[in-house]
């Protein structure tokens, strides 16, 4: 099976997302592997379709890659300039759907998504909050739909990580992978897990992929 690669902008054409937002890490020596790699992973879940729904859609970086695989894109993220970011885009020939809002009470019909795909946005979530975002998720998927998720691995090594990025990321993140996978399987079934190891290979993984079917 072939692999996705990222397809990138320059990073200057990336708009829309105030200054926390991590694009400029894709860039980076060694750091920006790891960012890329991750994205990759969730997008070689992606079976493609006619419609497909990423929330937390930041950048849209990945809408060119989303594009080869299905007809249409939509987005819903809590912050982005849904019009720049549309922009930046519709200026290649895409006509991404997006909208400001919350996994929390989306404002999609019922059975209406092939996929579903959040990079890095359920360990936002607090615990208590996973079973509502999926129960939001399973209603707008249509029956044998794909939800795709990455969530970073909750261990020393990440701490770390962010550490070094100025980030204490408690005060961030809310709910570890193992929360998030738990929480996945009491609405959804399971395909399979993907873990994502550190480059490091003794710090073991740091991401975890969940591919889900309603």
């Amino acid at each position: 099976m072939a692999h996705d690669t990222l397809r990138l902008l320059t990073l200057k054409e990336y708009a829309g997302v105030n200054r926390n937002d991590p694009i400029r890490f894709y860039f980076w020596p060694l750091l920006g592997r790891m960012y890329r790699r991750r994205v990759e992973l969730c997008l070689n879940e992606c079976l493609g379709g006619e419609d497909i729904l990423e929330i937390g859609f930041g950048t849209g970086v990945t809408f060119l890659n989303l594009s080869d695989k299905y007809s249409r894109i939509y987005g819903l993220d809590l912050t982005a300039s849904v019009k720049e970011v549309a922009l930046v885009y519709e200026r290649r020939g895409l006509n991404p759907i997006l909208q400001n809002g919350s996994v929390l009470a989306m404002p999609y019909a019922d059975n209406y998504f092939d996929s579903v795909l959040l990079i890095s946005i359920l360990e936002h979530l607090k615990p208590r909050e996973l079973g509502l975002a999926f129960s939001e998720i399973r209603r707008v998927l249509k029956p044998g739909g794909q939800m795709i998720y990455g969530v970073p691995t909750d261990n020393t090594f990440m701490r770390l990580c962010f550490l070094m990025l100025g980030y204490n990321i408690r005060k961030h993140h809310f709910s570890s992978e193992r929360a998030v996978a738990q929480a996945a399987s009491e609405i959804f079934r399971l395909v399979h897990y993907t873990p994502m190891k550190s480059f490091l290979p003794l710090m073991g993984n740091v991401y975890e992929i969940g591919h889900f079917i309603k």
